[in-house]
């Protein structure tokens, strides 16, 4: 089995169960990863369903295409999924799909990659990049950052209690060297590190920081939820999986703001029935069960919420 087929789809029963796919149905896959939503969308759909699958990783669509090279119902699209809106237009499918989701962690393939940089825990070059086609990778930007502009990202991103030392090492070691590959980075974190938690690495929060730095992830994500949202039918779903609480605390105000009424300043003559609320929320949200998390303790931090556009 290669380290594509062995990716394990976080909470795919529940995804499933959220979008309750019809068999004509028109759905999209914002994050494909290795296709394993996506997968579980094609085998519940019939001849005239069809799934839109999307990805910034050059990597993931290339091994998409020739998997399912000979599948009609199935469109790859490179990209980033706050392009949503673009990508719609361009095809005409604007508030055209039944359901959509989005899986917001990186993928097993990509962690398990030396080559790829997004590990502490294996040497390789310091990349981080998802889209490999673009932008500055992780050594790149820690090459020419501002020694504050690192500690934010730290901070912010990673909440990271020793970012201003960690930050401070980092521009010590480059002033001397570049640094160039996760093991550099790693050390680094750690010899700047005073204090470690028992049960996390001291290089995790920091590599989650820069990670999210590198690719923009956050800003991808207020624009995405918003584009997604907008590829909605009357009765279409949105479910989104989040894997740490920067992630998810988007994703739940987000929702929360579209089910809300705006408020109004007292005295207008404006009625409930004028602020009629187009969307809702779909049950509470959901976590792996002990049977997922026994399989894939990847899957421990995952959360899963869903809204519907009202029918």
């Amino acid at each position: 089995m290669n380290e594509f087929e062995d990716h394990r789809p976080v909470l795919l029963d529940e995804v499933i169960e959220a979008l309750d796919p019809v068999s004509d149905g028109l759905y999209m896959d914002a994050t494909f990863g290795r296709g394993g939503h996506t997968q579980a969308l094609l085998d519940r759909l019939g001849p005239q369903g069809r799934v839109i699958a999307i990805d910034r990783d050059p990597t993931a669509i290339a091994y998409g295409e020739k998997k399912y090279q000979h599948e009609p119902r199935l469109e790859l699209v490179h990209g980033n999924f706050s392009q949503v809106r673009e990508m719609l237009e361009q095809r005409g499918l604007e508030k055209s799909f039944d359901g959509v989701m989005a899986d917001l962690g990186v993928s097993s393939p990509q962690l398990d990659d030396a080559a790829r940089g997004f590990s502490f825990m294996q040497d390789g070059p310091l990349d981080m990049r998802m889209d490999t086609s673009r932008g500055p990778s992780a050594a790149e930007w820690l090459a020419t950052a501002e020694e504050y502009d690192i500690t934010r990202v730290l901070r912010e991103y990673g909440e990271e209690k020793f970012a201003r030392r960690i930050s401070a090492a980092i521009v010590a070691v480059r002033d001397e060297s570049p640094i160039e590959t996760t093991a550099q980075l790693v050390k680094i974190i750690e010899q700047a590190t005073p204090v470690r938690d028992k049960h996390k690495h001291p290089a995790t929060r920091s590599f989650q920081a820069i990670r999210m730095q590198i690719n923009q992830e956050l800003q991808s994500i207020d624009e995405g939820l918003e584009s997604m949202l907008d590829a909605l039918k009357p009765g279409g779903r949105l479910a989104v999986i989040s894997f740490h609480s920067l992630e998810d605390r988007l994703v739940k105000r987000f929702m929360k703001s579209k089910v809300s009424r705006p408020q109004i300043p007292k005295g207008l003559p404006v009625f409930d029935s004028d602020m009629e609320v187009p969307y809702a929320l779909v049950g509470k949200p959901q976590v792996s069960g002990q049977q997922e998390l026994a399989s894939n303790p990847r899957a421990r931090s995952a959360r899963l919420r869903v809204m519907q556009r009202k029918p």
